[in-house]
This record gives C-alpha cells, sequence and structure tokens, in this order.
C-alpha cells in the first residue's frame, strides 16, 4: 500500500520531533580526509536546496585514482580533481524528505549555466543527470548499494554506484552513495526513444519506459491496474507524461493489459500467451533479486519496465531497495520484512495481479525456481557466501565513514549489529525460498532447435549506390538439424536489437535466413529478399547477439569484437562468416571475414529456378520452378499466415484478389530447401 496515504498523523510527527532531537544532539564533523571520494557542493550564495526547481551550485569531486587517500585540501590541485563545474541541484525523494539528511539530484552544465553538460563521473559513462543517495532509513548503509550490485552480478543493466562523503556549503553532510539516475541510453536503458509521432505499426511499439509507483513531482497516473489488495498505479517516464500521445499510453497500456490476462489465464503458448509479450528472464530475475532482498516496496512502488522497439516487455532495472533485508518504515509503524512470506503476496504492497499469477503458472514458477537454484550455487552471484564476503568487503570500506555519519546525523547507533542482522535474516530467507520455490525438474533441460548464427554484417561498407551503413547490416541463422523447426517464439534476447521470427514461420532442415536491417536495401544489394528485417541497429564494434526460445532459453550466442583476434570486418566491404556449423560459434577462430560481393542470390538456393509472377500482383500470382513445389505459405507483413498448402507440382498459382494492397512474403519449398520472396499486392 501507498505509505504517503497510511502513515498516520501522530506517528509522522513522533517521527519528525525524534529527527529534530537528533539534529540538534548531534554536531558538526571535523572532516578533512577519506579513503572514498569527497563531493564539495557550494550553492550560488549560499542558497538553500529547495525540492524543486534546482538551483545553480558549483561541484567538485576529489579522487585519488591511484586509491590513496582523499584530502579535503586536494579542492585545489586539478590533478585530484574528478569533476570540477556547474551544477543544478535539488532535494529528491518523497517519504525521504522527511529527514534532516536529503538526497539530492542534480545535473551538470557548461559554465554559462544553461547548456546541459555529458560528462563521465567517477568512471561512469557519460550523462548530465545524477543522483546522490542519502541511504535513507537504512541503518546499515548497504541495502542500496549491495543490492545495485548483485543484480549486475547476475548479468543486469542497474545503475553503476560509488560511495561517497559530502560537503555542502562548508560543512559536511555525510555518507553518500553517487549513482546515476535512470535514463534511456546505450550505456544504462539501452533502448531507443520512441519517435514523438509513432502512431502506428511497428514505430508504436518502443522504446518506452513505465514505472508502477505512487505519484511524486506532479506527475500523472497514466493508468491504474487491479492488485489482489487494492490497486497499482502506472506512471509514464518515457515518453515524459507531458509528451505522451493517446496513441503511444494505448499501446503500452494494452501490453500489460495482455499480460494481466494471459498470466491471469496461465496461458503460456509462445504465440499466444504471456511469453509472446515479455522477457521471461527480466521477469524472473526481477522476482528473484525482490524476495532475496524482502523489498516491501517492490512491485508496488518504485517498480520499472522497459521495451524497446520490435521488442518484448521487460522487467526493471531494479530501483529503490533500501527497505530490504528485513528493513521498513519502522519509524511509521510498520514491519512487513519477514524472511517468510513473498512480497508479491504479502497482503499489502503486492503488485498488479500479474505477478502472483505469473508465480502461480507452473512454467514460470519452473523457471524461477530454476533459475534461484542456478544463482545460489557455491561461487555464483546470490550464493550466501558469496553474499557475506560482499558484505564484508563494502562494510570495510565505508567503516570509517559510518562512524562520521553517526556523528553527524545519529542514524548509525549500532553499525556492526545491523550487519549482523542483515547476515542473519538473509540465511534465513534463502533457506526459506529454497524450500518454497518449488520443483525445475520439468524445465531442467529443455529440447532447443538447432540454430546457429552463421553470417554478421554489422559495419558493411559505403558506397555512392548504398551510402548507409546500417541500411545494409544483417545477420544470418541456419538450420543445422534434420527436421523442419517452428520459430514461433523464437526472438533476439538482448537489447540493442529486436527481432522476432513471426508466428507458425518455419525453417527447413539446412536452410539459412537473412535478417536485414533495412529489407528493400538488403534486396537491392544481394539479389534476394531476407526472411525478416530487424529494428535498430548492430554495433560497430561489439555487441552480444543471443537467440532464444520464448522462454528465454539460449539457442545460440555470438559476442562479436572488431578487434583482435575477430576477423576484420570492419567497414571494409567484408562480414563475419562461420566456418564450419559444427565449430564452436563464440570463437573469433571459428569465423572468417568474406566480401560482401560474394553474397547473391546464386548461394540462397536460387538452384530450384523459382520464379514468381506478375510482381506487383493483382489477382493472381504464378510459381514456377525447376523442381517440384512441396509446399507454400503466405504471411501479411505481421508475419501472419494467410495461405499454405502443398501442391507437389512444378507450376502454382496464389490467389491475391481477396487482400488490401500491401506487401506480402510467399515461402516456396523444393526438394533443395526453400526460398521466401516479397510480393506487393497492388
Amino acid at each position: 500500500m501507498n505509505v504517503q496515504v497510511l502513515k498516520s498523523l501522530p506517528a509522522r510527527r513522533f517521527l519528525l520531533l525524534l529527527l529534530l532531537f537528533q539534529l540538534v544532539g548531534y554536531a558538526q564533523v571535523n572532516f578533512t580526509q577519506s579513503n572514498l571520494p569527497i563531493v564539495i557542493i557550494n550553492t550560488d550564495n549560499n542558497a538553500e536546496i529547495p525540492d524543486d526547481p534546482k538551483i545553480q551550485a558549483s561541484m567538485k569531486i576529489i579522487y585519488h585514482a591511484d586509491g590513496t587517500t582523499n584530502y579535503l585540501t586536494d579542492q585545489n590541485t586539478t590533478a585530484y580533481l574528478n569533476y570540477s563545474g556547474r551544477i543544478k541541484i535539488e532535494v529528491r525523494g518523497s517519504t525521504s524528505q522527511d529527514l534532516p539528511k536529503k538526497q539530492y539530484g542534480w545535473t551538470t552544465y557548461e559554465s554559462d549555466n544553461s547548456t546541459k553538460k555529458k560528462v563521465s563521473i567517477l568512471g561512469m559513462p557519460k550523462q548530465n543527470d545524477w543522483i546522490l543517495n542519502g541511504l535513507a532509513f537504512d541503518p546499515s548503509l548497504i541495502r542500496d548499494y549491495l543490492s545495485y550490485n548483485l543484480s549486475r552480478a547476475i548479468g543486469y543493466y542497474t545503475v553503476r554506484t560509488q560511495f561517497c562523503e559530502v560537503v555542502l556549503n562548508g560543512s559536511y553532510n555525510g555518507l553518500y552513495i553517487l549513482q546515476e539516475k535512470l535514463k534511456d541510453d546505450e550505456n544504462r536503458i539501452n533502448i531507443e526513444a520512441i519517435d514523438d509521432s509513432a502512431a502506428n505499426g511497428v514505430a508504436l511499439t518502443g522504446g518506452y519506459i513505465t514505472k508502477a509507483d505512487k505519484t511524486t513531482g506532479g506527475d500523472p497516473v497514466a493508468w491504474s491496474m487491479q492488485s489482489y489488495v487494492g490497486n497499482t498505479d502506472f506512471i509514464h517516464e518515457l515518453p515524459k507524461p507531458e509528451d505522451v500521445t493517446s496513441a503511444q499510453d494505448a499501446y503500452i497500456h494494452q501490453q500489460f493489459t495482455n499480460l494481466a490476462g494471459t498470466s491471469h489465464n496461465n496461458n503460456s503458448n509462445f504465440g499466444t500467451g504471456y511469453p509472446s509479450i515479455i522477457d521471461i528472464p527480466t521477469f524472473v530475475d526481477f522476482m528473484i533479486m525482490s524476495e532475496l532482498a524482502g523489498n516491501v516496496d517492490s512491485y508496488q512502488v518504485s517498480t520499472y519496465f522497459h521495451k524497446d522497439i520490435g521488442g518484448k516487455l521487460r522487467a526493471g532495472p531494479i530501483w529503490d531497495f533500501n527497505l530490504t533485508f528485513g528493513n521498513d518504515l519502522f519509524s511509521y509503524g510498520y514491519n512487513r520484512g519477514y524472511y517468510n512470506v513473498w512480497q508479491f503476496a504479502n497482503g499489502d504492497n503486492e503488485g498488479p495481479k500479474f505477478w502472483r499469477d505469473l508465480f502461480d503458472t507452473p512454467d514460470f514458477r519452473c523457471y524461477f525456481s530454476r533459475r534461484w537454484n542456478e544463482l545460489t550455487q557455491a561461487g555464483q552471484p546470490l550464493n550466501y557466501d558469496k553474499i557475506v564476503a560482499a558484505i564484508n568487503t563494502t562494510t570495510a570500506t565505508i567503516a570509517d565513514a559510518a562512524a562520521r555519519e553517526q556523528a553527524r546525523w545519529g542514524t548509525v547507533p549500532n553499525f556492526n549489529g545491523e550487519v549482523d542482522n542483515i547476515k542473519n535474516w538473509l540465511l534465513q530467507r534463502s533457506t526459506w525460498i529454497t524450500n518454497n520455490a518449488g520443483s525445475y525438474t520439468a524445465c531442467q533441460n529443455p529440447v532447443l532447435p538447432s540454430l546457429v548464427i552463421t553470417d554478421i554484417s554489422y559495419h558493411p561498407s559505403e558506397s555512392s549506390q548504398f551510402p548507409e551503413s546500417d541500411d545494409q547490416e544483417f545477420f544470418a541463422i541456419k538450420n543445422t538439424g534434420t527436421t523442419v523447426v517452428n520459430l514461433t517464439g523464437v526472438y533476439l534476447r538482448e537489447l540493442g536489437t529486436s527481432y522476432q521470427f513471426p508466428v507458425n514461420s518455419t525453417i527447413a532442415a539446412g536452410e539459412t535466413y537473412f535478417i536485414a536491417g533495412n529489407a528493400t536495401v538488403f534486396q537491392q544489394k544481394y539479389g534476394f529478399v531476407p526472411f525478416g528485417e530487424f529494428q535498430r541497429t548492430l554495433s560497430n564494434s561489439t555487441q552480444n547477439i543471443v537467440l532464444a526460445d520464448g522462454m528465454g532459453n539460449i539457442i545460440d550466442t555470438v559476442q562479436y569484437d572488431d578487434e583482435t583476434p575477430w576477423p576484420d570486418a570492419d567497414g571494409n566491404g567484408m562480414y563475419l562468416h562461420l566456418t564450419a556449423t559444427n565449430l564452436d560459434n563464440s570463437l573469433a577462430a571459428s569465423w572468417e571475414a568474406v566480401s560482401e560481393a560474394s553474397l547473391g542470390a546464386a548461394t540462397f538456393k536460387d538452384i530450384a529456378g523459382v520464379v514468381l509472377y506478375p510482381n506487383p500482383v493483382s489477382n493472381i500470382l504464378n510459381v514456377t520452378a525447376r523442381e517440384t513445389i512441396n509446399g507454400f505459405e503466405m504471411y501479411n507483413i505481421y508475419g501472419k499466415l494467410l495461405q499454405s498448402g502443398k501442391p507437389e507440382t512444378d507450376r502454382l498459382q496464389i490467389q491475391f484478389s481477396g487482400y488490401a494492397a500491401g506487401i506480402y512474403f510467399v515461402k516456396i519449398e523444393t526438394v533443395s530447401g526453400s526460398i521466401t520472396k516479397k510480393v506487393v499486392k497492388q
């Protein structure tokens, strides 16, 4: 439930009186040096920092890159300044604003105070929006830091973090975490912002960032979804609430509605069920992180989702994990951090129904259990001993700063005791989840198709005829098995490039499908129609291409690179080709650089001599071949199967008279394989 609504006035007054007593009872700290970076903020005219709007200030960050002690006197030594420049800063947070120690959001600016400036701070990728996390309501000081680092350890982008100590307008202000703000860029949430005018088709499918949250800062509720206890509000993050159109709002809302319906009906079909809507691994891992930490806010508030153009709805990144590992807003009378309950069914902040409904579906729960078992094995990121080691390292790093934090604010009366409480709670929690997650036998060894990534053109050459490199990109997969593979549910799992195979599309044994960045340009350059068209682009340097089934099981994965030992296919008229499908394609030695000129219609099963005419077509499409046509399939541009048959003849007529004008794809299969061609209906 919404803490802002539920906290009682007497409890609030008691808390404020207690905090006032602490503020009076604890004095300034004589702060001169730290093993952590030192952040110095001076607001113009020593102005008090408001909640809104941001005010102008100067900031310096003292950081000895060699790990030696940082001194306050280093603030005028350029070599020791990680950042020195202008910012605009405001108080951030909701409930945390009740505390005397504030949290801050700030933006880096050029010296003109009006032009935002993207900078790299403490080794983090360039951006202009940053946060100073004040560790609100966390007497251990480590819960956010620990959670974010664990999330990164299991393979997800989560805000990068760096403990630091802050001096504000000449006074020591305590221990903070300097961290990124959640943003859409290739180094953070790697999605492409939706086009402002996107109103239909593929353009409308992304990218979005949406959150379940309470409203702060005046952001309106976009929609609400029913929970098993109350309702959950959703808020647009990307596009911004003031920019989102009715079509965009309706589209992303419908994704959540479809998820709610399919999960409630236990529909795990790859073509029509929840696996067709969501990226299963991100939802599983979001739940694992939320449940491991016992986050009392997860699912209901500070719960983010994102969706790239052409991609599936994804859960995360995790955010705001201070009320975790047994912690809660005890000052407000709350105590919900039990080790022996599922937070998505705790009778309070449960979030929308789809979380509990997903867990109650046998397939999803099996994958939750399997992944939990995987991540908690010895040496794995969520193994209890591994987490304890991370806790010990972290607490040793901030021990001196924790003492100063207590002296300044009085909020860490028993640092070691709080850390021990986390360890004890975590042991009970991990044991309870293991005993209650259920069996993963049914999904332990999924049967995966024999699909191999065989070709990658990530940085094609440019010419007067083909001036745009991105439009010429492609990758190819081959069915190396002996049977036809139904590609329903198969998709690219990693962010950066999006593609999902059409429902009920198939690939014959030995057949190769090319997926292009621009299907029209690909056909013009290589003389045949690619099977499909992916969204966004391939990286010109390095990228992990992950082919997965509907539940996210990895079928094949290749992380190419433009540097040695990988063959040189970087803008020089070459593309990467797997020399043999029985080789390990994760190894650079298994690949060669092949001339783009070598790829043409003659290399793509043209031996059958398949001809389709007339094209464009009005009523009847004629198909002829030098071999017997064993089968045909006709799809619309969205991948919906419209016609199919097994004519067993070398001549075929396909009726187009009943279809609307537009683009269609016709797949013809002969003994030599199959070929898919684009047909334009007039």
